[in-house]
């Protein structure tokens, strides 16, 4: 893990030449990366409930809706701009948008293991590249490779605490800027990721770097904290020119918080047992980063005893840390994100011991888990377990430093690689075993490509297959440019090159604020009309496609659907088309007039 990096300090030309192949190995290793993980694990597995949701919202940003006034959601619409450039993706789109989320996934790893380390990847050497690739993979455990506002806000967390955090140091303007957009944008992503904004306005004011400026600090300051703030006024700014503003107050406000209580719960849950308990992995290495930093700090009075101590109890906590992943097994949803979050914790106080100051890049890092932890459905720090790895392999093995042999050129290679590999090996285990809301990859037998081109690459099983090939047949049968099938189903609208005409993309209960109830209503009576429309209701339960359940070649018109909220019955009652079955599907069809 060590490696001799070089300074930050101004390099002269012929270095600055040498550092561009650099850059374009790793922006080309990042990119076949994310090519691999979309070729071996991305493409297996759909699910119709949210893949496909931040695709919807892009798709109706291309068509000129407003976020928060023609479209409703309880979090702000950043994701939707942040992915128009998946339809710039030469491939197709479900394929190319999941490729864009890993090279952001990695890109994310990258950029906080250098923020962590105040080095550049262009200084690192093979080995480092390897673990961070490695650490990428871990970051990936089974989550979906798919689009998603969390994903996106810590991708712009943690790009722009490395680039402000760089551009302070060596001065340049463009990194710090472009640092403090990235944390601005955030902010309009998600709500829990607000938070960027004050954490980029403390590291403005009290980063090191900023004691050692000459005059015109505070000029420059007061346009920085404009740039921190652009994403946001610009956001709102067309919101409120739009007139929207108190309905978009009402939808950001109106919905259940989530406080990330589970990473506090940890320590007071009754989970029995001791094997059973998660706890029962993390104790020890707490005790283990006290011995390491009381060692380093007595060091030159421990002497060889000290020594011994301090490598013994280095090797005892990266044990730990290797089976915790592997005990994990990468789950999706599991304690074993915890653990890692805690233990960086405590590796975070042993880097204060040995660089005897705050430790606020490892602060900053912790504070980024609990921010993608406030989620409703997935409170966990799972995007960010690589970059907590390596963070607390790097504070171990400063702890014995002069100890470790300095590996570089092949040797280091050949270890980085090897590690990458037996990271992949799990993951790609892992997601055979249990894709993201689907069967194991050896029921995935069919593809998707044959129901929409936009599709094509994608595998599924045999359930999910039949359900969005008669959502193709219902469009074919009953023409219209205004489609929406209700209440999940939001990839429809980019799939298939349709309009949704409602408000919403997933009008489920936990999604309903503001005045979105009564907007859908509204949309249905406009619906009425002017007619040129297709609105389906599910009478398959989206969760019973994960278990491959048949799903009916035929129903009734009038056949039980499945509503979540009684603002999709609203809008059943309010449609006054035509009457239609088609395959497990109802719904009302009036034609262009």
């Amino acid at each position: 893990m060590t490696e001799v990096v070089g300074s930050e300090a101004a390099k002269s030309p012929p270095v600055e030449r040498r550092r561009w192949p650099r850059a374009v190995v790793i922006v080309g290793g990042i990119f076949l990366l994310s090519a691999a993980v979309v070729a071996r694990i991305g493409r297996f597995g759909f699910n119709p409930s949210d893949q496909g949701f931040i695709l919807a919202q892009s798709w109706r940003v291309l068509h000129g809706e407003i976020p928060q006034v023609d479209v409703m959601a309880p979090r702000p619409f950043g994701s939707a701009y942040l992915h128009l450039v998946d339809y710039l993706v030469p491939a197709p789109l479900m394929i190319g948008s999941s490729w864009v989320m890993m090279v952001q996934l990695t890109v994310s790893t990258f950029a906080l293991v250098a923020f962590m380390t105040g080095t550049s990847p262009l200084d690192w050497g093979p080995l480092r590249l390897g673990f961070v690739f490695a650490a990428a993979l871990i970051s990936l455990n089974t989550y979906p490779t798919m689009a998603w506002h969390t994903v996106d806000g810590v991708f712009l967390v943690a790009v722009g605490l490395w680039l402000l955090d760089a551009g302070l140091r060596s001065g340049t303007r463009w990194q710090r800027w472009l640092g403090l957009f990235c944390l601005g944008f955030a902010v309009i992503v998600k709500q829990s990721f607000m938070f960027a904004v004050p954490v980029g306005l403390l590291i403005l004011f009290f980063h090191p770097a900023r004691r050692s400026q000459d005059g015109g600090r505070w000029r420059r300051m007061v346009v920085d904290v404009l740039v921190l703030g652009s994403a946001p006024l610009l956001y709102f700014g067309m919101i409120t020119l739009a007139g929207g503003l108190p309905s978009a107050i009402a939808q950001l406000t109106g919905s259940t918080g989530a406080w990330g209580e589970g990473l506090f719960q940890f320590w007071t849950a009754d989970l029995g047992g001791l094997r059973a308990d998660p706890r029962t992995y993390v104790l020890p290495v707490l005790v283990g980063m006290v011995v390491l930093g009381v060692a380093w700090s007595l060091r030159a009075r421990l002497g060889i005893p000290g020594l011994a101590l301090r490598l013994v109890t280095a090797a005892c906590v990266v044990a730990v840390v290797v089976f915790v992943l592997i005990d994990g097994a990468f789950a999706h949803a599991g304690a074993w994100q915890l653990k890692l979050l805690w233990i960086f914790a405590a590796a975070a106080v042993l880097d204060a011991v040995i660089r005897r100051r705050l430790p606020w890049q490892y602060l900053l890092v912790a504070l980024l888990g609990w921010m993608a932890s406030l989620s409703w459905g997935y409170p966990l720090p799972g995007l960010i377990t690589g970059a907590l790895v390596l963070g607390t392999l790097e504070v171990v093995a400063l702890a014995v430093r002069d100890e470790l042999p300095k590996i570089r050129g092949i040797a280091g290679g050949a270890i980085g690689a090897i590690v990458l590999g037996l990271v992949a090996v799990q993951v790609v285990a892992a997601h055979d075993k249990a894709p993201y809301a689907d069967r194991p990859q050896g029921e995935l037998t069919r593809a998707l490509g044959d129901v929409v081109p936009t599709m094509r690459g994608v595998r599924t099983n045999p359930s999910v297959h039949t359900y969005v090939a008669q959502i193709r047949e219902c469009i074919d049968r009953y023409p219209a440019s205004r489609v929406a099938v209700l209440p999940d189903n939001a990839f429809v609208a980019p799939v298939f090159g349709v309009r949704n005409p409602l408000p919403m993309d997933w009008p489920v209960p936990i999604e309903m604020t503001g005045d979105a109830p009564l907007r859908m209503v509204e949309a249905a009576e406009r619906l009425n009309g002017e007619g040129d429309y297709l609105i389906l209701f599910q009478t398959v339960l989206t969760a019973s496609l994960i278990d491959a359940n048949p799903v009916p070649a035929a129903v009734a018109p009038d056949a039980h659907t499945f509503d979540y909220t009684p603002v999709v019955e609203r809008v059943r009652q309010t449609l006054n088309g035509a009457r239609v079955g088609c395959g497990s599907f109802v719904g009302f069809w009036a034609p262009r007039r």
